[in-house]
């Protein structure tokens, strides 16, 4: 079973996210990504700004990209209604050994704000959107 949120857009390949699954023989996999900052970064020693890297992509965290697979048995960890996918059931995978990631480190964008749809569709009106069949 796949699923998606709605909320992230990405230039994954699924068939390669799906082989991946298979290939790890667990319960689920979570497409993790590596989001861009949100704000430009500075590197200072002894006053000095060594370095200023406008917007860099975060290096040490991967988060959720919100592309998953999931087995059947997948829905033994979710209670009832008021499970959460994330705090209850993606964490308890995790502590089962039953969830795997797979790096998605191409382009991938949030659409939580006005300021993040204003990005993409301005990427998509001139022609810049990665995600888009030639």
């Amino acid at each position: 079973m796949l699923l998606t949120y709605g909320d992230g857009v990405c230039d994954i390949d699924v068939r390669k996210l799906l082989a991946f699954h298979r290939q790890h023989g667990k319960l689920a996999t979570v497409t993790a990504v590596r989001p861009p900052a949100r704000f430009g970064e500075i590197k200072i020693r002894d006053g000095l700004a060594r370095t200023f890297d406008e917007k860099p992509q975060i290096g040490e965290g991967w988060i959720n990209g919100g592309f998953l697979v999931f087995e059947p048995a997948f829905f033994n960890y979710l209670d009832d209604d008021a499970t959460s996918l994330e705090a209850d059931a993606l964490e308890r995978l995790a502590q089962d050994r039953q969830l795997v990631a797979y790096r998605h480190q191409s382009f991938w964008q949030c659409m939580d704000t006005l300021r993040d749809k204003r990005l993409l569709d301005s990427l998509w009106e001139t022609g810049q959107a990665p995600w888009a069949p030639p």
